[in-house]
């Protein structure tokens, strides 16, 4: 454990990405600025990443281009020359990420245990965290606030939205009490797709799923997403099994699609960013899990809306159970999603929607 006379004056935290990694560092900043209101944060990101979290007031945001390579490492160096943080809080665990870390000057490198540093994190970092096992990403994190001495967490995000984002958001979906008051459910958004395709639902069953949503509860359907090749694609299919779903994929950006997020009544998505930003804005999710376990990185609020289907995919892939594969196992095989039946989905849909808003 670290131990501070007084409150660092300056902390850095570095997380690349993707975006719901970052989503789950919010609560661990959010603890860190509650316990020392006097020092400077800084957060070293990736560039898509901080088009979200730049929304954050009072961190400084350094961005590096991933794609950049050693390029990229020169640039941060400059940047940096004539600081030295008195923390470095090295919160990835990846090969190119402790490139990064190597060119931060800090006082305190501190990174993940060495049971969980994979890729040799531990070699770029001069103290860790305590020792854990099979926790979620974001209770992992908060390891770090606890390797500090802080040991009340804030399960807080609160990103001030900025105007845009709130009147695109208006566009789409009206007060939901105005639409509760109208007999209808609300807004259901439909983030389909993941970066990893076998993470990714048939779209059919995505569409079965929004016809019953419309039909049952009177549901608006918003289909959401980037503006990348399999996203359309996506959405284009979806939309051919059930064309009174809105397609707003590829027209929003991060704050505008947080924005809308806050006003929905629920989330539909597998593993993917959309899922832990709607956690931020306290949105439930019914979660899509068969590739990844929902246990270690599902909607941090919403493990109940979950269909975990991780079981079924470890005994059918893996000839296992989840309890005896490795923690951070990933079952990305052909077919793995469709374990998931549109049936059990629409139950997790009703039992969520019979609760109060």
């Amino acid at each position: 454990m670290l131990h501070f006379d007084t409150p660092p004056a300056s902390v850095c935290l570095l997380r690349l990405s993707a975006i719901g990694d970052t989503c789950h560092v919010v609560p661990l900043l959010r603890t860190l600025q509650k316990a020392w209101p006097d020092t400077h944060f800084t957060w070293i990101i990736g560039r898509a990443e901080a088009r979200l979290m730049s929304l954050l007031p009072d961190v400084e945001f350094i961005t590096v281009d991933k794609r950049a390579g050693f390029s990229a490492l020169a640039a941060l160096r400059r940047q940096l020359r004539g600081r030295r943080f008195d923390l470095l809080m090295h919160l990835q665990l990846s090969l190119r990420a402790s490139l990064v870390a190597a060119v931060i000057p800090a006082r305190h490198k501190l990174g993940f245990d060495r049971a969980r540093a994979r890729e040799g994190q531990w070699l770029f970092t001069d103290t860790r965290i305590a020792t854990r096992q099979r926790q979620h990403v974001l209770d992992s994190f908060l390891g770090f606030a606890d390797a500090c001495g802080i040991t009340e967490h804030r399960f807080e995000w609160n990103l001030p939205l900025p105007t845009d984002a709130l009147n695109y958001a208006r566009e789409w979906i009206p007060p939901i009490r105005d639409e509760l008051a109208a007999t209808s459910a609300g807004t259901l958004v439909i983030s389909a797709c993941s970066s990893h395709v076998q993470r990714n639902w048939r779209p059919e069953r995505y569409a079965a799923v929004a016809r019953h949503a419309i039909d049952k509860h009177g549901m608006r359907v918003i289909l959401a997403g980037g503006p990348g090749p399999i996203e359309r694609e996506m959405a284009d299919a979806i939309r051919q099994h059930c064309p009174a779903v809105i397609d707003q994929v590829g027209k929003d950006t991060l704050p505008q699609m947080l924005a809308l997020l806050a006003r929905a009544r629920v989330l539909l998505a597998p593993d993917t960013g959309p899922a832990h930003m709607a956690t931020m804005v306290g949105t439930p999710v019914v979660g899509l899990y068969a590739a990844t376990n929902p246990a270690r990185s599902g909607p941090y609020l919403s493990q109940q809306w979950c269909v975990d289907a991780f079981p079924r995919a470890a005994a059918k892939f893996r000839q296992a159970t989840p309890e005896t594969l490795p923690w951070h196992t990933k079952i990305e095989e052909p077919g793995v999603m469709e374990l998931i039946e549109v049936t059990e989905v629409c139950n997790r849909l009703d039992a969520l929607l019979a609760c109060r808003p």
